[in-house]
Parts: C-alpha cells; structure tokens; sequence
C-alpha cells in the first residue's frame, strides 16, 4: 500500500525544487480546477490520457493539502469512514441521504 503522508511530501517537495506556486492559495485553487477540466475534456473526448490528467488532478490536490498544512490521508480515512456510514434511499432516480453519519 502506498505511504500517502510520504507521497504527499514528495509532491510539495517537488514543487519547492521547481520553483512552482506554494503561497498564493487562491491560485493553486484555480490551478486544480483547470486540471479536473482537462481530465473531463479528456474522458468527454475518450482521449487516452485521461489517466495522466487524473494523476494531475489527485498531485494538485496532495499539493494544495500540503500547502495548507491538512494531513489528506487522514482526511480521505475519516472521509470514506463517514461515506459508509451513511445511508441513502433512492427517490425519483436520485440517491437521497437519509441519515448521516
């Protein structure tokens, strides 16, 4: 299993030895938002990167995380813990949570 607090150390690593954006929070927001669009235009027009822009898309993230100083392995634990708790009922096709975790 991969180490994700490791990986999301190498990746904030690696933006600090390239010189790219670790302060403007706004930015590195915008930045994350253009890559989710790339890989919606990718699966959009079955283009066969669309693994390589979810990766960009998942480094953002991880990056972002580390800028703002958030443990996403933790995060992501708690996250997908809540999710299974939680219960939906399907009404008029759409999946509507009906108790929370």
């Amino acid at each position: 299993m991969i180490d994700l607090k490791k990986l999301q150390k190498n990746i904030y690593d690696n933006k600090v030895a390239k010189g790219f954006n670790t302060t403007d929070i706004n930015f590195e927001f915008g930045l994350t938002y253009g890559e989710l669009a790339e890989a919606f235009n990718a699966y959009r027009k079955k283009l066969p990167d669309l693994g390589e822009e979810l990766a960009d898309v998942a480094i953002y993230i991880f990056g972002l995380s580390a800028i703002l100083d958030i443990d996403i392995e933790k995060e992501i634990l708690k996250k997908v813990a809540k999710n299974k708790n939680r219960e939906y009922k399907k009404i008029g096709g759409v999946n509507i949570r009906t108790k929370d975790a």
